[in-house]
Formats: C-alpha cells, sequence, structure tokens
C-alpha cells in the first residue's frame, strides 16, 4: 500500500492511478488506523487530508474518462459498509491542488517513488497520458 507523489498523479499509467484509487477508498474505509509501515504517517494527520488527496485521484481518474462512484467526492463517504464519518468530521483549512497534501511527501519521497514505479518498469519520463508534453524526470 502506497499512497504516491501527488506531483505523479497526473503521469501514472492507469494500473497505478485505477490502484491509487482502490487504496484511498480502502483506507477511507475499513483501514482508517489500521497499521502498514508505508502509510502509518496518513494517521497522524486529520482525515480530511486523506479526502483532499483522494479527491486529486478523483479527479485525474475522470480527466481520463473513468466513471468513479460520485459517493467518494463525499467527504463523509466511507464505503458500503463503513459508517460515515461523525458529523464534526475534522474540518481544515482548503489545501489547494499545488498545496502538498502531506509533508511527507517532499521531493525525497517523489524520488522513492519514481524509484518505485521504475522498479515495476514504469519510467515516467516517457509516460504522457495526454500527449500534452507533460514527462516527469
Amino acid at each position: 500500500m502506497r499512497l504516491w507523489h501527488q506531483d505523479l498523479l497526473a503521469f501514472l499509467p492507469r494500473a497505478q492511478i485505477l490502484g491509487q484509487h482502490r487504496e484511498c477508498c480502502a483506507l477511507r474505509g475499513m483501514g482508517w488506523g489500521k497499521k502498514h509501515a508505508t502509510v502509518d504517517y496518513v494517521f497522524t494527520h486529520s482525515v480530511k487530508r486523506l479526502v483532499d488527496y483522494h479527491q486529486l485521484v478523483l479527479r485525474e481518474m475522470e480527466q481520463r474518462g473513468y466513471k468513479p462512484s460520485q459517493q467518494w467526492k463525499c467527504s463523509e463517504y466511507r464505503g458500503k459498509n463503513t459508517m460515515p464519518w461523525p458529523d464534526e468530521f475534522p474540518s481544515e483549512d482548503y489545501l489547494s491542488p499545488e498545496t502538498l497534501i502531506y509533508p511527507e511527501h517532499d521531493e525525497a519521497y517523489r524520488e522513492e517513488c519514481l524509484t518505485n514505479l521504475r522498479r515495476k518498469g514504469v519510467d515516467l519520463l516517457y509516460y504522457d497520458r495526454r500527449d500534452s508534453g507533460k514527462t516527469v524526470e
């Protein structure tokens, strides 16, 4: 389980962006608070940050033509088998898309993600999902 650096979301191949959606759904649902070495930092922040991150993933999916369930756009939603977040859903200031949602997602983490993707045979330097000329180095 991994949350990719948010700057890489637009470049992730199909399998990784869809997998990222599943990871976010799992974390928002029954996985919230369950220890996992790679994503434990998520639980040190407000769940609002996870929801904001998931919104970036959902937006990217929609830009690619995928149609994720619109229920996930509701901040309180946690999946079919999990009760919604309570009415006192934590509020934080809105984080713009340019703001790092997780401070742990620094430059070193970005490089770690790129290395992880390369090990999976994905070199984002050559991947461009929209032929827009965007590349990641």
